[in-house]
């Protein structure tokens, strides 16, 4: 048995070990179109801003790792044109076939750059593989320009802006959309933006970059242009082949994560997962998320019958020393889905004042006629990556906010308040919902 991974990032690698642990004898090859496989990716914004010293520190295991320790044959600067199921066989750049029994697609995402006028310019830079950030290193580096403009206010926008004021550049960041990630809500929009200024980034939101010129965007003085305004899954050569994909146009995978051909597995970016609150498929680009379908899709394209059961899009995000954390759905996402949605906004400390308690901003989603706990965000410094993935447990629980509201927390006043902030954000909730 020969089982093909096409990526070598974070679902191709965890499935390629995932079926390596399950099946001792099974053949497996990872092709890899970059010069590394194995790395967080997730990490080169802040190799970019030097909170990070060295971007090998990013590569979990070379490939000579994997061909050694896990006989797993990795073949990395290499690139699949094509995928034939008929025969299956996947056709490598320089028309040499590779045959397989299994496959598994982890081909991932990819910058979702509209066309812009003077997006060419030796200036501009897309950031999302690895070597777009050794790009961008040596540009900064040998050239050592003043002023950047980011385009794009997602997370790797977002993430660029501080790194590149910890550089000491002049920070502008450009999106046509007045909302950021995560969540469609003004809210959240407005502390993030709040922050933002308060560090001293030029913001323009709401209108699309119209043109790039030497050293300026939109008639505002740039250096350097960084272009980070999305992305979209790199499902072509899926498509091509025949494998349907879902209405994100992403691969519609089952909770087996099968494609719609036999013996064809799809995880990561490139593919749709199940959302718990919508009960339909999404698409959830996130590396977490990559990571266990990968997990899942190694098992199963190794003989096991494994299920992912979903994800809620649970994410945290460090905005110029705040941390930005969101899970499930906000109003308008929740709106849309067909609840009645109901929300409450409180400030609260995490810890007792006279410990240095850091207040923190929350914000809680529910349905008003369940009662169901819908979604959430925090904002602040102190506690917002515990507090929200509590929040994601209590919704993959299905609580009420009934119930939330008497969540046995922790107490001590180096560490928590008597009532935590979640808890008192659900006690507002309630006079919504009850």
């Amino acid at each position: 048995m020969h089982l093909v991974v096409i990526g070598g990032v974070a679902a191709g690698m965890s499935a390629a070990s995932r079926a390596r642990r399950i099946s001792p004898d099974l053949k497996i090859t990872v092709i890899e179109r970059g010069p590394v496989v194995s790395y967080g990716a997730c990490g080169l914004p802040y190799w970019i801003g030097g909170a990070v010293k060295d971007a090998n520190a990013l590569i979990v295991h070379p490939p000579a790792f994997f061909e050694s320790e896990r006989d797993i044959r990795v073949r990395v600067n290499t690139s699949v044109d094509e995928i034939l199921p008929s025969r299956r066989r996947v056709r490598l750049a320089g028309g040499e076939d590779l045959a397989y029994d299994r496959l598994v697609i982890a081909t991932g995402a990819r910058t979702a750059t509209p066309p812009i006028a003077g997006d060419h310019l030796p200036h501009c830079f897309p950031f999302h593989t690895w070597e777009d950030a050794q790009r961008l290193e040596a540009f900064l580096r040998e050239r050592q320009p003043r002023r950047a403009a980011i385009v794009g206010a997602g997370f790797v926008g977002l993430e660029m802006a501080e790194s590149l004021l910890a550089r000491g550049l002049e920070v502008s960041l450009f999106d046509r959309s007045d909302h950021f990630p995560g969540w469609r809500d003004e809210w959240l929009s407005e502390r993030i933006q709040e922050r933002l200024a308060q560090a001293g980034v030029a913001l323009h939101l709401g209108q699309p970059v119209r043109e790039i010129r030497e050293g300026a965007v939109d008639g505002f003085p740039a250096d350097a242009v960084i272009l980070a305004p999305g992305i979209r899954p790199n499902s072509e050569i899926a498509a091509s082949a025949g494998l349907a994909l879902g209405r994100s146009g992403a691969i519609a995978v089952n909770e087996l994560l099968e494609t719609s051909i036999a013996g064809i597995y799809a995880a990561g970016d490139c593919a749709e997962t199940h959302h718990l609150l919508l009960n339909a498929p999404a698409w959830i680009p996130l590396g977490t998320t990559a990571n266990k379908m990968g997990r899942v899709a190694g098992a199963n394209a190794a003989g096991r019958r494994e299920r992912f059961p979903g994800v809620l899009g649970t994410s945290i995000l460090r905005v110029c020393g705040i941390a930005v954390g969101v899970t499930g759905l906000s109003e308008a996402t929740a709106r849309e889905a067909g609840f009645r949605p109901v929300s409450a906004t409180v400030e609260a400390h995490t810890r007792a004042s006279y410990f240095g308690g850091e207040a923190v901003k929350v914000k809680l989603v529910a349905d008003r006629n369940s009662g169901r706990l819908l979604g959430g965000a925090l904002v602040g410094t102190d506690g917002v990556e515990g507090r929200i993935n509590v929040l994601a447990t209590a919704l993959t629980a299905g609580l009420r906010v009934e119930e939330f509201q008497f969540a046995d927390l922790c107490y001590a006043p180096p560490y928590a308040t008597v009532w935590d902030p979640l808890l008192i954000a659900a006690q507002q909730l309630l006079k919504e919902t009850g």
